[in-house]
């Protein structure tokens, strides 16, 4: 009897489990995180501070106007505009760094991963964002 008991149990806890929202699904619909066919390669703050300024390296805000305007990293340039491609340098093996606000936005690695679609070999992200930067104390510059 304890054996059935224990049996019947388990099966409504699966039952319950299997038929509860998962994320956004609702309804029992496990709702999977998306795959992407382009595997960004991230970087640090720190790292990405070492680079500000150097010859050959390119920054990008992909925050929105009211956020650029509030500061963004010294030498970055706005990127959320329709003409994103003329940004880009020449270089295809330049090195970019993509950012947006912290680790919950994910423009910045939409627009990184456009651009190693088009055959970009250099391309980081940043996922802290401006947040993190600013957080961290380090130095931003303002339109």
């Amino acid at each position: 009897m304890k054996k059935l008991l224990s049996i019947i149990l388990i099966s409504v806890s699966l039952l319950v489990v299997i038929n509860t929202p998962v994320l956004a699904g609702g309804g029992g619909d496990l709702t999977l995180a998306p795959v992407y066919d382009v595997q960004l390669n991230p970087i640090s703050m720190r790292e990405a501070e070492s680079l500000v300024g150097k010859e050959g390296v390119y920054f990008f805000d992909v925050n929105t106007m009211e956020l650029w305007a509030e500061g963004y990293i010294p030498g970055a340039v706005y990127f959320n505009v329709k003409n994103w491609k003329e940004l880009l340098p020449k270089n295809k093996d330049a090195v970019m760094v993509f950012y947006c606000a912290n680790t919950l936005c994910t423009s910045s690695a939409m627009a990184a991963r456009e651009t190693v679609k088009i055959g970009y070999t250099g391309v980081r992200h940043m996922s802290d964002g401006i947040y993190g930067w600013r957080l961290s104390g380090r130095p931003t510059e303002k339109p």
